[in-house]
């Protein structure tokens, strides 16, 4: 894990950030609204394969968070949920050692959401900077829907129900940890008693991929991915699309690694750092060609998502076993966020019988 530079980060946002604890408890995971490609892959997949054998990991497909922007279509979240699964077992994720569940299938999360929204206002919510930038992307002015308002509050539900002390995150969602605390310490106080745990966030190495036209994100409504299960036409199709270095005209120019998307997919993706490194200073120098770079990120591709696609097609044969390691993934998480929910009830004074 990296950190931001130290000027960059405030004191208090330093706080926000984990230093992993072999043993925690490791909550994650994606909103299911289609397949999961490359800038998954780096933000969050190869890093849960690697925990799953350190911490207690939950993955929660929030397919209930999905539907706060996606209610016209519903069937889309629906369908995914399995997609996504395909995409976690097709890496390598062992549904024996992380605990992988649907968030709508877990009613105590929405229990806790609705007690929790009583310790946070809305203008607080307002504020909140990752909200701000979502409602801001996606047009919705004041026509917000309630329910992504009042998402933070829903996200403080998702990770203390399994009392998770590390959220895996980029850093633009540190404010949603840091809310998440805020809820905690509201509620503890209430109760007079530590029963929920804080959380911190744990920052991959690299957050975010830029798209392959060059836009910051790479996002599945912008066109601008590669998913893990491509094929290996669209793999070299997608390649040969990837942004370079616009001023790198002529193969003796000297070219440009700033921005340079080619060179920013190998630097995360090409296991021969050595040679990348030879090849960078020769591109910068000059007499290096886009082409001869591309076809070095499409061999590199090729051959890591192979196998992937591999295995994920094998997967999608039996769907059933999908379901199966869902439904047991799930009915375990629900005994954890029972026993939360427990005590924050009767914390609450909410326990009659």
């Amino acid at each position: 894990m990296s950190l931001p530079e130290q000027s960059e980060v405030s004191a208090e946002v330093k706080a926000t950030i984990a230093v992993p604890t072999k043993g925690s408890t490791i909550l994650t995971g994606d909103r299911p609204t289609g397949p999961l490609h490359l800038g998954h892959f780096v933000g969050s997949l190869r890093n849960r394969v690697a925990y799953q054998h350190d911490y207690k990991q939950f993955i929660m497909l929030a397919d209930a968070q999905a539907l706060t922007d996606n209610m016209d279509d519903t069937n889309k979240v629906h369908r995914n949920v399995v997609e996504v699964a395909l995409d976690y077992l097709a890496v390598g994720i062992d549904p024996t050692k992380s605990t992988i569940l649907i968030q709508s299938q877990i009613p105590e999360l929405a229990e806790l959401t609705f007690y929790y929204l009583n310790l946070v206002t809305v203008a607080r919510l307002e504020r909140n900077p990752t909200v701000k930038t979502e409602i801001a992307l996606r047009g919705f002015e004041r026509d917000i829907p309630a329910g992504f308002l009042t998402y933070p509050a829903s996200q403080a539900a998702d990770i203390s129900a399994f009392k998770a002390a590390i959220v895996p995150v980029g850093e633009d969602q540190i404010p949603m940890i840091e809310q998440t605390n805020e809820i905690v310490r509201r509620f503890n106080r209430l109760a007079q008693k530590d029963i929920l745990v804080e959380c911190k966030a744990l920052v991959p190495e690299i957050g975010r991929l830029p798209g392959t036209d060059g836009k910051a994100k790479m996002s599945k409504s912008l066109g601008n991915t590669i998913n893990l299960g491509a094929t290996a036409a669209e793999i070299t199709a997608a390649v040969k699309k990837v942004y370079t270095d616009p001023l790198h005209l002529r193969v003796e120019d000297p070219g440009h690694l700033e921005g340079n998307v080619a060179f920013i997919y190998l630097d995360a993706f090409d296991p021969e750092k050595d040679k990348l490194e030879e090849m960078k200073a020769h591109y910068v120098r000059g007499g290096l060609g886009d082409s001869i770079v591309k076809k070095r990120l499409e061999l590199v591709l090729q051959e890591m998502l192979a196998p992937i696609r591999a295995r994920r097609e094998e997967l999608a044969q039996d769907k059933g076993y999908i379901m199966q390691m869902l439904k047991e993934g799930t009915s375990r998480a629900r005994e954890v966020a029972a026993r939360t929910t427990d005590e924050v009830k009767a914390a609450l004074g909410l326990s009659y019988f």
